[in-house]
């Protein structure tokens, strides 16, 4: 029997709880009909006795509290909502429990940005992590040690394991049933669940949102050019003659203050110009290509479907309204 712990955090997602739980109790249910034993035990975890969520809409008494587990076998951290230095104060019971468990052998998993709970515990430094896309920028900040995985659904760490953004964490869910269990079974659940297995990646969803948490503001200053001018053919040595800095000096202080080097974040910001575009208009894949100061279509169509991956018209298949109209009037 594993014994599966899910921890009920203050502030937290309670679909982040009440998926896992239903998952794994669901797959007790896929076992006993295949004619094998159940194989989970699975519990709520908490600071204490009652958890208020959803701004005190929703009351969660959970089967255990920290101090009534002595050993468990895999912890779920769901993910948190608000203030993340708030969530992480109010949560700090959590931390030295997962850690003691982690010594004992039980394993860990976050859900999308419940991965700040787990990078609390430095557990994860020198290890890869997933969490939502949105949230990278600010995680890196807080954990450096930590390799974050950009776009990345699900990560295994050796007994550590992450997901990526809001309902990303199926893939996971599945990805560790699988693990305990077997594929039938993993099978059973994707499609009872109805949930896409070994998805692998966040890139379709993500929106490049440049990185403004900085005081530099001759890196301001050029952020705003390349963002205001995406048609523009830009070179490092054009942007740093603008904000009067030399090109290595350019270089070295914008890769510090947004995280990316300056090539990285003109084909970011080009791109996701593209994406809009591709989503709102009917213009056609190269007329966009010109609007973004490309000229090569198999380089533009090439870094678009590594950066999103998806070409530019299977981007435009799955989100243009428009291109879904034109579609059905067709049919």
């Amino acid at each position: 029997m594993k014994n599966i712990s899910i921890i009920v955090p203050e502030t937290g997602i309670i679909e982040a709880i009440a998926d896992p739980r239903y998952l794994f109790t669901a797959a007790n249910e896929f076992l006993k009909s295949a004619g094998k034993k159940p194989l989970f035990k699975v519990e709520l975890v908490g600071q204490k006795k009652s958890i208020k969520l959803l701004n005190n809409l929703v009351t969660i008494h959970p089967d255990k509290t920290l101090d009534e587990v002595k050993k468990t076998d895999l912890i779920f951290i769901p993910a948190i909502s608000g203030n993340i230095d708030e969530a992480i104060k109010s949560n700090k019971g959590y931390i030295k429990w997962m850690i003691e468990q982690y010594k004992k052998g039980a394993e860990l998993a976050s859900l999308c940005i419940g991965a700040f709970l787990l990078a609390e515990t430095g557990l994860l430094d020198g290890k890869q992590c997933s969490t939502h896309w949105l949230s990278a920028s600010d995680f890196r900040e807080r954990y450096p040690k930590v390799n974050l995985i950009d776009g990345s659904i699900i990560s295994d760490a050796g007994g550590i394991y992450s997901s990526g953004g809001a309902n990303s964490y199926w893939t996971l869910l599945l990805y560790l049933l699988e693990k305990y269990t077997d594929r039938e079974t993993a099978i059973l659940a994707s499609k009872f669940f109805a949930v896409d297995i070994d998805r692998n990646s966040q890139a379709k969803f993500m929106m490049f949102v440049g990185q403004r948490k900085h005081s530099d503001s001759s890196i301001h200053e050029s952020q705003n050019y390349i963002e205001k001018n995406v048609e523009e053919k830009m070179t490092l040595d054009y942007l740093a003659k603008k904000v009067n800095l030399g090109r290595r000096t350019f270089e070295r202080r914008f890769k510090d203050a947004t995280g990316n080097s300056v090539l990285e974040y003109i084909q970011r910001i080009k791109i996701e110009h593209a994406k809009r575009n591709l989503e709102t208009s009917m213009k056609n894949v190269n007329e966009i290509m010109y609007d973004c100061g490309y000229t090569d279509t198999k380089a533009f169509r090439d870094l678009f479907k590594k950066i999103t991956g998806l070409t530019p018209i299977e981007y435009r298949n799955k989100y243009n309204k428009l291109n879904l109209h034109l579609k059905e009037e067709l049919v």
